[in-house]
């Protein structure tokens, strides 16, 4: 009893162990194998898109496979790939899975596979698209394919009309490079909805534009700021399309850096000189939790540092980037979610060469890079990233902030800036969970608002789903997490497995995790 006594409040009252109620396995060894992984919300089921070559042999063997919600097979397909093409990434639209390919021969032919994951039946076709080389991501919306590319050092968007066997590159959006730039699919209005930033070398500002699914400019506005802030890079709330909450990231005069998190109502207008009446700024020291990753003391000494400035009438400049996730709706308002990044390079001075976007997760296992460095940079001397916290903010529909609280993550390193952190709600409709995989370990936090809670729960992924398994996890790796459905999460990866009696064996793995 005294050692309960002394816990804090929140290890008793928050704490939550996830179960791993289904495991899948297939028996497939890293070297001899790429599995590509889409999870569908309409169903919760998932599609792997398996590359197989069978026996060492150098022949691919590609094949679609659909699990339902509890990981049993459902059915399976062959894919019959030419070998001049090399996959690039799936995507998903309801029950609709596209699998887009890239001639390695002549990178400006693309090839679409087509799924409809309900009855297995597939389609596909072929794009000469003559000038687009290099493709960064796409999306579904509509039955169409939005893809980013890039066009004579312009990034560009180019729509592939499935149904129709025809493409094209659309005029409203092509930008000069540096820019950042984010890309929401929103399947509620069947809008394309972009962010992309401006710059005029000193100061930057944002341009929002919205297309039709047929790729048709139906509106287009900007948001900026007054006095020395400018603003880096933006999220737009997926849904009413007359009433889009956009919150992103600005800065003091220096725009490599993020300063805090702004937020605007884009129905709320401008003032005469243009800027948005309803545009709020929030700077990191005044979130509560934003230094949660420091020690106690060093985080005072910032606070106090800060204040100090604050009442000299300066302001503390900050030296922060922020990966942010897509929006998410959350009761009356929106959650949004950055994960706090530096670069692990020494040399980080051709940093603001690089451009953004919001992404599926699902391209080559899990893994895709959200930052690509411009091409005109040629000593970009960035050669990974380090992670040092979350931060996930509630706001209402108007942008105001209502709490925020972090996950400190631990060590956790990545060749590409991709994003680590995964989130989604409890049964209760007030809490989330957000977790991250690293090796076989799955890492979580429970998120109440801005009340404490611990940043260390860890739990191993299982080699069954019988809790009193004697066999052990020797090696995992190409690890990853999605979100799914409910309360879930669906970890994947190749592990390397040792049975107490018996050999032991290589396999691809899908576990669910459950916070039920």
């Amino acid at each position: 009893m005294l050692l309960l006594a002394g816990w804090p409040t929140w290890s008793l009252a928050q704490a939550l162990t996830p179960t791993q109620p289904n495991r899948l396995e297939l028996p497939l060894q890293a070297y001899a194998s790429d599995v590509y992984v889409q999870t569908l919300a309409e169903d919760s089921s998932v599609v792997l898109l398996v590359n197989d070559e069978k026996n060492g042999t150098m022949r691919r063997q590609i094949s679609f496979q659909k699990f339902d919600r509890q990981l049993r097979p459902v059915w399976s397909l062959p894919l019959e790939v030419a070998p001049e093409y090399d996959f690039l990434q799936l995507c998903a639209e309801g029950s609709m899975v596209y699998a887009l390919f890239q001639s390695e021969y002549t990178p400006d032919h693309l090839w679409v596979v087509s799924l409809d994951a309900h009855d297995g039946i597939l389609h596909s076709g072929a794009f000469e698209t003559k000038i687009s080389r290099t493709i960064y991501e796409a999306k579904a919306l509509g039955g169409n394919l939005f893809v980013t590319t890039m066009v004579e050092n312009h990034l560009t968007v180019m729509l592939l009309n499935l149904r129709a066997g025809t493409h094209q590159f659309l005029p409203a959006v092509y930008e000069t490079l540096p820019t950042q730039f984010t890309f929401l699919a929103d399947s509620v209005t069947k809008r394309a909805k972009f962010v992309m930033s401006q710059s005029n070398g000193q100061k930057t500002r944002l341009q929002v534009k919205q297309l039709s699914a047929d790729g048709k400019l139906l509106k287009s506005e900007f948001v900026q700021a007054e006095s020395e802030r400018g603003l880096i890079t933006a999220q737009i709330s997926p849904g009413d399309s007359a009433a889009n909450l956009l919150t992103g990231t600005y800065t003091l005069r220096d725009s490599r850096y993020s300063q805090g998190i702004f937020a605007a109502d884009l129905s709320a207008g401008t003032t005469p000189t243009g800027v948005r009446k309803s545009l709020r700024f929030y700077d990191f020291l005044n979130l509560k939790h934003f230094l949660d990753f420091m020690q106690p003391a060093r985080a005072a000494r910032v606070r106090e540092r800060g204040q100090r400035l604050k009442e000299s009438a300066r302001q503390m400049r900050h030296h922060y980037h922020l990966l942010m996730h897509d929006l998410e709706p959350f009761e009356d308002g929106y959650v949004l979610v950055g994960e706090v990044y530096f670069p692990t390079s020494q040399n980080i001075s051709n940093y603001g060469s690089y451009y953004a976007r919001s992404f599926s997760p699902y391209y080559s296992n899990g893994y895709v890079p959200s930052y690509y460095p411009n091409l005109n940079t040629q000593n970009n001397s960035a050669n990974g990233y380090m992670a040092s916290q979350a931060i996930v903010c509630g706001f209402d529909r108007n942008g105001m902030l209502l709490w925020d609280n972090a996950f400190v993550l631990k060590e956790v390193r990545q060749a590409n800036l991709v994003e680590t952190v995964r989130l989604r709600p409890l049964a209760d409709g007030k809490r989330f969970v957000m977790a991250y995989l690293k090796e076989e370990e799955l890492h979580y936090k429970v998120i109440d608002r801005s009340n404490a809670s611990p940043n260390d729960l860890v739990v191993p992924i299982a080699t069954s789903p019988q809790p009193d398994s004697k066999e052990k996890l020797i090696d995992t790796n190409q690890e990853g997490l999605l979100t799914w459905y409910g309360s879930r999460f669906l970890a994947y990866g190749y592990q390397h497995v040792r049975a107490p009696h018996g050999p032991g064996r290589d396999v691809f793995f899908l576990n669910t995790i459950a916070f039920e």
